[in-house]
């Protein structure tokens, strides 16, 4: 079972699959993992597409089951998910839940550093484009296409609800599909 959970920067796809991995004991591959460069200003170099793909394809190369977490709409890589899920949550609420996730990681420096001043606010100029479709690159717009075209079993989990509920929600839509 090949699963990709997805949505909009700060919809919990991170959280959801890192928790869907423990209760199904499937490894977990989180896009930004292989989509970012390790630099000394985090999510700021990009790994080069055909590095990145490779990479990823080597890491899951050694197993029959497993999640990408994360956006991956785009990639040109040869993925056709077993499942895939889509996580959409208010634009308000996920818009919160970035400013906190991004206070955790970079503390007051969001407020005080020049240069990760700037940063914190371009990538919430960028977060913030997502529901009307005015960002570049990851787009409601774009998800919505891609979801489209899928030929294969889409869960769509609407809502702020729990890790507890979207986990359940999977389970539960993996017994129908006869996967678990």
């Amino acid at each position: 079972m090949q699963i990709n959970i997805f949505g909009a920067s700060g919809s919990g796809s991170t959280t959801l699959g890192k928790a869907l991995g423990a209760r199904l004991n499937y490894p977990v591959f989180d896009g930004d993992q292989y989509f970012w460069m390790s630099s000394e200003i985090p999510f700021t170099v990009k790994l080069n597409p055909e590095e990145r793909n490779a990479m990823i394809n080597r890491d899951i190369a050694a197993h029959d089951n497993w999640i990408v977490s994360g956006s991956v709409v785009g990639w040109k890589n040869n993925w056709e998910f077993d499942l895939s899920i889509f996580l959409y949550i208010p634009h308000d609420i996920r818009m919160s839940r970035l400013k906190k996730r991004e206070f955790e990681r970079y503390g007051d420096k969001i407020h005080t550093d020049p240069e990760r001043i700037v940063l914190y606010h371009n990538f919430l100029d960028w977060a913030n484009g997502y529901d009307d479709n005015t960002t570049d690159g990851r787009t409601l717009q774009v998800h919505q296409t891609w979801m489209e075209n899928l030929t294969k079993p889409l869960l769509m989990i609407e809502g702020d609800t729990t890790v507890e509920e979207r986990v359940e929600a999977v389970v539960r839509k993996l017994s129908d599909l006869k996967q678990i």
